[in-house]
C-alpha cells in the first residue's frame, strides 16, 4: 500500500502539476513506487535481507521493468482508446497487474528462499 500511494502521487503530481501526459505520468510513479517496493518487500513483506541484495535487485528489474510496459500499455488503452479517466484507468492497471504479475513474480522469484 505504501508503494502503490508513492506511485500514485508522483503520477498525479506528474499530470496535474508538471503537465506530463498519463502515460508519462505512470511510468513515473511506477518507477518510484518500484524503489519503495523494493527497499519494503526485501525486508519487511518477504524477510529476505540476509540473501544478497544484487542479485535480488537484478530479479526485481527483470519483473518491474515487465510490470513498467505492462501498466504504460494498459493506461495507454483505458485512457486514449477506452476513454477512462487517467487515475480511474490507473487503479484498475494496478490492481490488475499486481495480482497477477507482481505479487507472485516477488514471492516465487525476486525473494524466494
Amino acid at each position: 500500500m505504501v508503494a502503490t500511494g508513492v506511485d500514485f502521487i508522483v503520477m498525479i503530481l506528474a499530470v496535474e502539476l508538471l503537465h506530463f501526459s498519463p502515460v508519462v505520468g505512470t511510468v513515473a510513479g511506477a518507477l518510484c513506487g518500484a524503489v519503495t517496493n523494493f527497499s519494503l518487500g526485501r525486508h519487511w513483506v518477504f524477510r529476505s535481507s540476509e540473501f544478497e541484495a544484487a542479485g535480488q535487485l537484478f530479479r526485481y528489474a527483470l519483473v518491474a521493468g515487465a510490470s513498467l510496459g505492462l501498466s504504460a500499455a494498459g493506461e495507454y488503452l483505458l485512457v486514449n482508446r477506452a476513454g477512462l479517466g487517467y487515475v480511474f484507468a490507473r487503479l484498475l492497471v494496478a490492481v490488475t497487474v499486481s495480482n497477477l504479475w507482481n505479487f507472485p513474480l516477488r514471492k516465487f522469484f525476486v525473494f524466494k528462499k
